[in-house]
């Protein structure tokens, strides 16, 4: 083993400077960037971005797969319009559609529930707890290792969770070779305060995914609620906005060109430190399988919900969500096929092995077992997008979730797989009861069979064991729905607290498959369970030596983002994406005209083209521009859980919100290429422009600290 991983500690300063924008460091690594973020311009004193409890981080928080930030002392905050639109879903109907037609609490009596999904995390305490994970793990391997790990991570979380209010989590930073525990303050009654419409919030649709030059309002407000008492509560009609600590002045005096930004966010997952044969993996054959399955599943919501206005609705966020997932992977794709990822990787590991090889004092084995175990998790999770293709019911998942639950529950809570304790059922509850507003019996029929079809012609070694002769054919299955009464909310929940005896005995169609399935299910778990404790043990050793070799090279060294509190920097910037071609940084509201066509995507409301053809720009006027700015481009570095991220200027206000990246830059989760990585960001000036302009929201202008630009 390389002698760096006694003490993982190490690692938080084995970096030397960093290297133009890449990087999304955790705030206590940014001491450290002092110098580099002395010279692009940041004003604020790096100790101050590194702590927690100091403006500005204190003001961002996590939506649980969005990011967002305070905006008032009372609870506001503001997030991507497409992160929000689970609640606009949620509380729209096709007779009063609030994802056409936008809303507005003028009151705080008018604003809305969310939802039992909508969370808001504050992160409050950061601790390295790696030895207390890593304590007595050397002999072990495989399923033991794995659930040594886990048993450790439980016993961490429960010391953290012994007041309620907070949320803490375990998770693993440079591949296992680093733990932090995290706590985070969760607010679990979430409002809907203002959304504009799809017009504005998602203006050229699917076509401007990815895309630049774009004209997205990708904002939305929500508020948090709390008890009379200042602690999280259930959602309640006596319960109270929460005074946050801290939130972000809202600055209306723009950018330009060249300068500098802090983002701060929750980025979801990066691969920067993956091998070749997992970048050819994902290339060839894992990405390419994503696509067309996404691609099929849309096909079948589709056609199951065309001419039905309700169900539309009902399936418009779930939609957008597959839409989004297999545009990104397409993305990824291209950018794979525009350059040679693997190709580059393949000459940085050659580099890698050839330096670890000369090293004294390491394992001799250790490159050969990394490979066997990778090659060991690929092929396994074939078989897992093979199981995920044969389930794909939420009716299902329903059921297989609730006997889980009931199996768990013959285990001591501390026993019992993560995510089942008793911790989590709030959680189960929540997405039980969320399909009410998200679930048709007739599209779920369409996306099962058509699943099972799709299944069914997939190479038989990808077919987990077992599974094909327990599986319905596609003919039987309207007979599974007419027999289940699990589309029924009141139905799905009075299972919660039902034994296991309850379900083997049930003459339910789907709790009968869910309990014939059952032994399938755990096999893949088990065998997920080794692959994984393997990895855990040799991934490690691997990271420790890569951060050696990227440290004797002077390049940064910083965790792949998994879902935490993350820091970027960079500056505003155009990009060439091909030769004779330069685009950005910003978009203005005339383009919003130039696009419009009177049809979706491109569907813009007439107040605002008035407002822009007559030119009511007032404070919001660019003075270089001459009009009002919409989008803009950074070289940050970001991804998927970024969403919604504060843009910070030079004194940590709030000059924009991240929501996408350039088609050309996808493969950033893969490799940085610091020539063409460019994210799109909203333009606060655009933001505010329309609430004031267009949906009138003047009691949240008023609400805000907004910072105008002198005259």
């Amino acid at each position: 083993m390389y002698k760096l991983l006694v003490l993982p500690a190490a690692l938080l300063g084995v970096f030397a400077s960093a290297h133009a924008d890449e990087g999304q460091w955790q705030p206590h690594q940014l001491p450290q960037l002092k110098s580099e973020l002395k010279r692009i311009g940041i004003a604020i004193p790096a100790e101050k971005l590194a702590d927690l409890s100091k403006h500005p981080m204190s003001a961002i928080v996590s939506l649980d797969g969005c990011s967002a930030s305070f905006v008032s002392p009372e609870g506001l905050v503001v997030t991507n319009h497409h992160c929000a639109y689970g609640a606009i879903q949620r509380n729209s109907t096709a007779e009063k559609n609030y994802i056409s037609n936008g809303f507005l609490a003028k009151t705080r009596a008018e604003e809305l529930p969310a939802g039992p999904n909508s969370l808001v995390y504050v992160t409050d305490k950061v601790e390295n707890v790696t030895e207390r994970v890593l304590k007595g793990l050397d002999t072990l391997t495989g399923r033991a290792r794995h659930e040594a790990v886990q048993d450790s991570i439980k016993k961490l979380i429960a010391e953290c969770e012994s007041d309620k209010i907070y949320r803490c989590s375990v998770p693993a930073f440079h591949r296992g070779a680093e733990y932090y525990r995290i706590r985070q303050m969760m607010i679990r009654d979430v409002r809907l305060v203002y959304a504009p419409s799809n017009m504005i919030g998602n203006y050229g649709g699917d076509v401007d995914n990815y895309e630049w030059p774009r004209h997205t309002g990708d904002y939305s407000f929500l508020r948090a609620y709390v008890g009379k008492d200042g602690r999280p509560a259930d959602p309640s009609p006596d319960n109270v906005p929460y005074k946050s600590k801290d939130f972000l002045v809202v600055s209306a005096e723009g950018l330009k060109n060249g300068d500098p930004i802090l983002l701060a966010g929750y980025p979801g997952r990066t691969s920067r430190y993956k091998l070749p044969s997992e970048i050819r993996y994902a290339r060839d054959l894992s990405y390419p399988a994503m696509v067309a399955e996404y691609q099929a599943d849309l096909d079948t919501i589709a056609a199951a919900t065309k001419g039905n206005d309700a169900n539309v609705v009902r399936y418009a966020s779930v939609a957008k969500s597959i839409n989004n997932r297999m545009k990104k992977t397409q993305g990824l794709l291209d950018g794979f096929a525009r350059k040679d990822i693997a190709a580059i990787k393949d000459v940085q590991d050659a580099e890698f092995r050839s330096w670890y090889n000369k090293q004294a004092n390491v394992s001799k084995t250790m490159l050969s077992e990394l490979d066997a175990v990778i090659a060991a998790d690929m092929a396994l999770n074939d078989e897992e997008f093979a199981w995920n293709m044969a389930t794909n019911s939420d009716l299902l998942k329903s059921a297989r979730t609730l006997y889980r639950l009931a199996l768990e529950r013959q285990k001591p809570n501390e026993q019992r797989k993560t995510g089942y304790q008793e911790r989590d059922l709030s959680f189960i509850t929540a997405r039980l009861t969320r399909l009410e507003q998200s679930l048709a019996l007739p599209v779920d029929q369409a996306r099962f069979a058509g699943g099972l079809q799709r299944y069914a012609k997939l190479a038989a070694k990808f077919h987990p064991q077992g599974l094909d002769v327990l599986l319905p054919a596609v003919d039987a299955v309207p007979v599974l729905y007419q027999n289940s009464k699990l589309g029924d909310t009141a139905q799905r929940l009075a299972l919660l607290d039902k034994d296991a005896a309850a379900f083997t005995g049930s003459s339910d169609a789907f709790v009968q498959l869910a309990v014939k399935l059952h032994g399938v299910d755990e096999s893949l778990e088990n065998r997920r369970k080794e692959v994984d404790g393997n990895l855990e043990r040799i991934i490690p050793q691997y990271m420790g030596a890569v951060i050696a070799w990227k440290k004797s090279q002077g390049k940064p060294v910083y965790p792949d983002a998994n879902s935490t509190l993350r820091v970027t920097y960079g500056t505003v910037s155009p990009y060439s994406p091909r030769d004779g071609v330069t685009k950005g940084p910003f978009t203005t509201v005339e383009g919003i005209v130039e696009k419009h066509t009177g049809k979706e995507p491109f569907l813009a409301p007439q107040n605002l083209i008035d407002a822009v053809k007559a030119k009511r720009y007032g404070q919001f006027k660019d003075p270089v521009l001459g009009t009002v700015p919409v989008n803009f481009l950074t070289s940050a570095d970001t991804t998927g859980g970024n969403s919604g991220s504060a843009v910070m200027n030079r004194n940590g206000e709030l000059i924009g919100l991240n929501f996408d990246s350039t088609y050309e830059s996808i493969t950033k989760d893969w490799y940085f290429d610091r020539g063409i990585t460019r994210a799109i960001h909203l333009d606060a000036r655009y933001m505010l422009w329309v609430m004031k302009e267009v949906d009138h929201a003047d009691n949240l202008l008023k609400e805000m600290t907004i910072k105008y630009p002198k005259r």
